[in-house]
C-alpha cells in the first residue's frame, strides 16, 4: 500500500510541478491535459489546457495534482506536504526554494528533535514542512 498526496490547484498545477522539481523536490513523471482526452467535453474552453493529472516522482512515493475547474475550487487547509530528508544543507536548500515568492511561518533551524525544520507556504498556497531527521 502506498499513500500519494493529491493536490488540487486553480489552474497553476503545472507551473507547481515545474517550479517543485526545479526546487529539487522530486521529478516530473507525467502532465497530462484536458485536451485531447474524453474529459475535453467536460471542461471550458479555455480549461482544456489545464491540467487534469500529473504526477511528481519523490524519492520512493508520489505527489500527485491536477487543476481544479473554478466552479470546484476550494481554499486548501488542513494539510502540509512533508518533505523528510538526511543533509542539513540539502533540507534547507529545498525549503529556501520552495519559500521564494511564499510565506514562512516557521523559519528553517535548529529544533529539539532536527538538526534542520522549516515550514513554509509556497506562492501556489501550498504548505510545506521540511525536515532533516536527527542521525541516530
Amino acid at each position: 500500500m502506498q499513500l500519494s498526496p493529491y493536490l488540487m490547484f486553480h489552474g497553476q498545477c503545472e507551473e507547481a510541478f515545474t517550479f517543485y522539481e526545479k526546487c529539487g523536490v522530486g521529478k516530473i513523471d507525467g502532465m497530462l491535459k484536458h485536451a485531447g482526452t474524453p474529459a475535453e467535453e467536460h471542461v471550458a474552453p479555455e480549461w482544456r489546457d489545464k491540467i487534469m493529472h500529473a504526477r511528481l516522482l519523490v524519492g520512493d512515493d508520489v505527489l500527485m495534482a491536477s487543476d481544479s475547474p473554478p466552479e470546484y475550487q476550494k481554499k486548501q487547509q488542513g494539510f502540509s506536504v512533508s518533505l523528510q530528508l538526511k543533509d542539513v544543507a540539502e533540507s534547507e536548500r529545498i525549503f529556501n526554494a520552495l519559500s521564494e515568492g511564499g510565506n514562512v511561518t516557521m523559519p528553517f533551524g535548529e529544533t529539539f528533535w532536527s538538526p534542520g525544520f522549516g515550514m513554509c507556504t509556497d506562492k501556489f498556497g501550498i504548505p510545506w514542512m521540511v525536515n532533516c531527521e536527527r542521525p541516530h
